[in-house]
């Protein structure tokens, strides 16, 4: 208590590291102008990836604010060859076609290989063990038929207003869609599904 029985005021430090503290937690997940005029997250709108434009340079795996990416690597079906040599799923120079580590091109192992019937093989992507690196979308893609794709996973995402890994894009793939339809499905872009 100070003088006359009013309470006395912090010091001003305490008083800055305090208000302060509050605006910098803000900023981890927002636009600094959003958040110093106390603007909120938008909930009309998410991030995610063209599938056009990407170009699996792998950013989104180390450029998201979360420990592991929100993104993860997405498979378009009615796309797929179900290939016996998928270049989304096998190394380049893999010493044989089996499911042996070192002829996996993902290296979590996220990309699922499973037999159907000769020469037909199921592909399906571990989301849990998937880290986003675009590896496995770069083969399919350069010497596939593109069917794997990155997406952001908004089960996952913390729907940032000024996104990470949007600013890092070299390419400018990402852009904000309406969060009815937040995902940009593969073949959309040019009329298949």
């Amino acid at each position: 208590m100070s003088h006359g029985g009013q309470p006395e005021s912090p010091p001003r430090r305490t008083f800055l590291r305090h208000c302060l503290g509050g605006v910098a937690g803000a900023l981890v997940c927002g636009s600094g102008v959003a958040a110093l005029r106390g603007g909120v997250r938008s909930s009309s709108f998410r991030w995610q990836i063209d599938p056009a434009l990407c170009v699996q340079c792998g950013t989104c795996a180390t450029a998201c604010v979360m420990p592991i990416s929100a993104v993860r690597c997405t498979h378009n079906f009615a796309m797929c060859g179900y290939c016996n040599l998928c270049f989304g799923y096998f190394e380049g120079q893999a010493p044989r076609l089996n499911a042996g580590g070192e002829n996996q091109l993902c290296p979590t192992g996220a990309l699922r290989r499973r037999y159907v019937e000769d020469p037909y093989f199921e592909y399906t992507v571990d989301e849990e063990l998937c880290l986003g690196c675009g590896r496995c979308v770069k083969g399919c893609t350069a010497f596939g038929n593109g069917s794997l794709y990155l997406q952001v996973r908004h089960d996952r995402c913390l729907n940032c207003t000024d996104c990470a890994i949007a600013r890092a894009c070299p390419v400018a793939a990402f852009r904000r869609v309406p969060a009815a339809q937040p995902y940009l499905p593969k073949g959309a872009e040019d009329g298949r599904t």
